[in-house]
């Protein structure tokens, strides 16, 4: 043992200083003037407010993607010491002195820079020359719309790092196959595959295309290993459970955990509550949980309710009604029942309050002890401040004559008698003898005498409604639809027999002491389920681009022009690599259409190691940039030249891997492969030309003339602005 110790120590290091270099240079070209300008650019305005609401620990959601992504940028904010105090409300607004500008760019800059080092490690996985990943590098490092997303308080550029990582996790992981199955190497690329996999879908829901890319690449290697005979059925059995795991059960465990962190941290109420439903809303501090905090659980006989639509679209809204009565004729010339008029109000209101009474007795109040509602149960309903009854008849709704209105009954002595009896039925109830309970249960509430529901249509009423949204009895549908179920979300006892100690009563805010609990997951379920159908208001704006304008880049973006010069920034790509990158992919496919044709006829041309290395690399580049631009056909969201960056990542990683295999397996003599190399370099040179060029449009600095700001308008569709008084001063 002594003996041992007398040994001298030996570490061996091997450090790529091509890469080492290249990792410098990217954090150098991303970081530099990282809080010029100290002003609100462009969408920082948008992801700005949920990173202050991350500081106030307050309730949002986003319909663009899982919480990650915030999450990430709310950490640079944090360690910062943001105290969320900001107004985001106008692109261009300076900071103030408590936003820590380089702490909130810093996080998405870094992943920028990264993405250089790993364009390079994933050209060599694949196989190609350090010459290729140098020349992929540096087109991603001179990559103008790059940086620009890059630099800000924005996600595409974290998104694009963690789908590179993803990438090079499993071509690393592949390459080990032969040599280190089942190494402690072998297990770290497999499973940071899955976890990169989760984190760019956890950034934005794009980055799930990636990582359906590389579960089928997955899934055709694992049937050839499934075909090979040489291994046992254990080991087969080993290497497919493997791969289930990191693959498909890891990810699913990380998004979830990406959700309970998020809700764990927002427990305070938000601008975004009346989304979700009253059982979530009561289970955040503030907001609804203090106005129902301690609420009786059990709706009881004499009860004072306010009912929420469970579906409540387009807007939240409570059953509603005021001493307003419906015109004797509506504007289709139908003819109305002239009762008092009910709709669905989105807003809290007084009168949005209703007393549960038993049809039998004429008490308004809850006896000692209270009698509680169950699920068949009749019951009237009682509007709290005109005291007149829920009622149906056999009249066409306002807006929906196929549909019934809902009124409050007023009498008019005429022979329309009342028909106020309705049934409840708990459609989330778990037994037969359910009792109705507050917030908990979502009821339907069915009309004795004409079977209709009670129902929201969604329509808006006219001036004489005061646009509140109709609501209808629906006896025609067989079909459940959460139009029809409604939960009580404002509970109290009812004491007073008068009616007016009773108005009185019902405007005083109640204050028991019984709390409700929602679990993690149906919190989850029901936010997730909120995100997938919330749909963004999609609104024309003035940078909004189609997808077929970003193959050339036909359009561009201005992210931010100083207020009294013309030093702005803009989000414009650089021209050559973008070109270049497109006319890679049409080589690729000449070239691998060519061998498909030539080895049909039994004709082979390349080594079938390069043919494989071909394939490959054509599934995760040109793969890669399918899967992250064709989806945008089918996308009914305003779009922007931004999202074309994860694609154009991809694109441009084939370009040096065409021209590789160009120059290796096209040109045969000597010369014509020195022509070709200059020709190369002469490109690249090219490259950096126009990298500088637009360096400043780039950084925002320096500011340029009107001239010169013309003369980089290379494209006509191009939209670079140019103030007038700068331009008549150095005209």
């Amino acid at each position: 043992m002594f003996e041992l110790l007398k040994m001298p120590i030996i570490v061996t290091v091997q450090v790529d200083v091509v890469l080492a270099i290249l990792t410098v240079l990217g954090i150098g070209s991303r970081l530099w003037g990282l809080t010029y300008p100290r002003a609100v650019v462009f969408d920082e305005v948008y992801y700005g407010q949920f990173v202050s609401l991350y500081m106030k620990q307050m309730f949002f959601i986003d319909d663009s993607g899982p919480p990650l992504g915030h999450m990430i940028l709310a950490i640079g904010a944090y360690f910062g010491g943001f105290d969320g105090n900001f107004v985001w409300n106008r692109i261009g607004a300076e900071y103030t002195g408590n936003v820590p500008v380089w702490n909130l760019r810093l996080l998405p800059a870094l992943a920028g820079a990264l993405c250089i080092s790993l364009a390079y490690q994933i050209v060599v996985e694949l196989k190609y020359s350090h010459f290729s990943a140098l020349m992929a590098a540096l087109l991603i490092m001179f990559e103008n719309a790059l940086i620009t997303q890059s630099r800000f308080m924005l996600l595409e550029s974290v998104l694009i790092f963690f789908a590179l990582l993803a990438v090079l996790s499993y071509l690393k992981f592949y390459n080990m196959q032969r040599h280190s199955t089942f190494s402690v190497r072998w297990w770290f690329w497999l499973f940071l595959t899955g976890i990169a996999c989760t984190l760019a879908i956890g950034v934005k829901y794009m980055g799930l295309f990636t990582y359906l890319l590389l579960l089928t690449i997955a899934g055709v290697h694992t049937w050839q290993i499934i075909g090979d005979t040489t291994l046992s059925n254990v080991t087969v059995v080993y290497h497919v459970l493997a791969r289930v795991f990191a693959l498909l059960v890891l990810p699913v465990i990380l998004y979830l955990g990406f959700f309970y962190v998020h809700l764990n941290l927002l427990y305070r109420s938000g601008p975004h509550d009346q989304i979700m439903t009253s059982t979530f809303q009561a289970s955040l501090e503030g907001g609804l949980a203090r106005i129902t905090q301690g609420q009786p659980l059990e709706i009881a006989y004499g009860s004072q309710i306010t009912l929420r639509n469970v579906w409540s679209k387009p807007v939240p809204c409570w059953l509603h009604s005021h001493k307003n009565t419906y015109p004797i004729r509506y504007d289709s010339g139908s003819g109305s029942s002239h009762q008092q008029q009910v709709t669905c109000y989105p807003f809290k209101d007084v009168n949005n309050w209703w007393i549960i009474k038993d049809p039998g007795k004429h008490e308004l109040v809850v006896s000692n002890p209270p009698r509680p509602v169950r699920h068949g149960d009749l019951v009237q309903l009682v509007h709290g401040m005109t005291a007149r009854y829920l009622n149906t008849h056999d009249v066409a709704a306002p807006m929906s004559p196929q549909w019934q209105e809902i009124s409050c009954y007023v009498d008019y002595n005429i022979s329309m008698p009342a028909q106020n009896l309705w049934k409840v039925e708990i459609v989330n109830r778990e037994t037969e003898n359910e009792v109705w309970k507050t917030i908990l249960s979502e009821v339907k509430l069915l009309h004795v005498n004409t079977s209709a529901v009670l129902k929201l249509s969604g329509t808006a009423l006219p001036d004489w409604g005061y646009h509140q949204l109709e609501i209808v009895g629906d006896k025609s549908s067989k079909v459940y639809h959460q139009n029809m179920a409604w939960n009580v979300e404002e509970h109290r006892y009812g004491k007073s027999e008068e009616q007016k100690e009773r108005e009185l009563e019902l405007q005083t805010p109640a204050q028991m002491d019984v709390s409700k609990n929602m679990s993690f997951m149906a919190k989850f379920l029901e936010l997730q389920l909120k995100m997938l159908m919330l749909k963004s208001e999609e609104t024309e704006h003035k940078y909004s681009s189609s997808p077929l304008e970003w193959i050339n880049m036909d359009t561009n973006i201005a992210y931010w022009l100083h207020p009294s010069t013309n030093a702005q920034i803009q989000l414009i790509g650089n021209i050559v690599t973008w070109s270049s990158a497109t006319v890679g992919i049409l080589l690729y496919i000449v070239l691998f259409l060519w061998y498909l044709l030539r080895q049909r006829r039994r004709i082979y041309t390349i080594p079938e190691d390069s043919w494989e290395h071909l394939v490959l690399a054509g599934a995760v580049c040109i793969g890669g940039w399918a899967v992250n631009y064709l989806p945008f056909f089918l996308m009914e969201k305003t779009l922007f030249l931004y999202h074309y960056l994860p694609g154009l990542t991809f694109k441009i990683l084939l370009l040096p891997i065409v021209l590789e295999h160009i120059h290796n397996h096209i040109l045969r003599s000597s010369v014509s492969r020195n022509t070709f190399s200059a020709v190369v370099l002469a490109w690249i040179s090219s490259i950096y030309l126009v990298y500088q060029t637009f360096s400043p449009l780039t950084y925002g600095y320096p500011a340029l003339s009107a001239s010169e700001l013309t003369a980089l308008r290379w494209k006509d569709s191009w939209d670079i602005l140019i103030r007038k008084r700068w331009q008549t001063k150095t005209g």
